[in-house]
C-alpha cells in the first residue's frame, strides 16, 4: 500500500469515526465548542482523500494537521476534566502520524 493510499484510508476512517462519535456523545448541541471544528475536520479529510494524487498530498497534509490540532485540543479538554477521551486520543495519534508521513513525501513531478 502506498503512502498516499494509506493517507486516503486513514483520512476516511478518522473522518467517519469523528462524525460517528458525535451521535453517542450527544454532541449536536449548540453549546458544543467542538461541533463546528469536528464537522470541518470531517469534510476536509474527505475532500482531501478524494483529490487526485498531485493535489492530495498537500491537501491531506493540511487536513491531517488541522485534524491533529482539533483532536489534541479535545484530548486536553478531556484531561482537564480528569477523563480520557479514547476516541480523540486515537484520532489525534493517527492524524499526527499521518502528518509526519506526508511531511516526508515529496510532491509528484509531472511526467
Amino acid at each position: 500500500m502506498t503512502s498516499i493510499m494509506l493517507g486516503r484510508v486513514s483520512a476516511v476512517l478518522i473522518s467517519l469515526g469523528t462524525f460517528a462519535f458525535l451521535f453517542p456523545t450527544d454532541s449536536w448541541r449548540a453549546d458544543n465548542l467542538f461541533l463546528v471544528p469536528d464537522l470541518i475536520l470531517c469534510v476536509a479529510l474527505l475532500v482531501a482523500a478524494a483529490l487526485p494524487d498531485r493535489l492530495a498530498v498537500p491537501a491531506l497534509l493540511a487536513a491531517f494537521c488541522f485534524s491533529a490540532g482539533v483532536l489534541v485540543t479535545a484530548v486536553a479538554s478531556y484531561a482537564v476534566d480528569g477523563r480520557i477521551g479514547i476516541g480523540s486520543l486515537i484520532g489525534s495519534a493517527g492524524s499526527l502520524i499521518m502528518a509526519v508521513i506526508f511531511l516526508r513525501l515529496r510532491p509528484a513531478r509531472p511526467a
